[in-house]
């Protein structure tokens, strides 16, 4: 089952976040504490941490975006690369899953 990864409010006003970097690709697998992205606001720049294990299946939201949205869906993640129904892609999303 896909595991959506959303911006974080990294503070309890923060409304909106620049995407600085992935730390980890497509295909990368990840466990809970990993390191996955570097997410800026307008005091900081914050990592963002994994939380469950599995694989960094489609980074949705580039690396360098900016003004995205607290809440806004930035990547997906899957527990096993059969829930990307493109297994032999490296377990990277397929075209048209949800």
């Amino acid at each position: 089952m896909p595991v959506n990864i959303l911006m974080p409010a990294l503070s309890p006003t923060m409304e909106k976040g620049n995407l600085a970097r992935w730390l980890k690709k497509e295909g990368d697998e990840v466990k809970p504490g990993d390191v996955i992205a570097e997410i800026e606001t307008d005091k900081a720049t914050m990592e963002y941490e994994a939380i469950d294990e599995g694989t960094l299946a489609k980074i949705v939201v580039p690396e360098g975006t900016q003004d995205v949205p607290v809440n806004t869906l930035i990547a997906r993640a899957v527990r096993s690369c059969a829930d990307t129904g493109n297994a032999a892609a490296g377990c990277r999303w397929r075209a048209g899953a949800p």
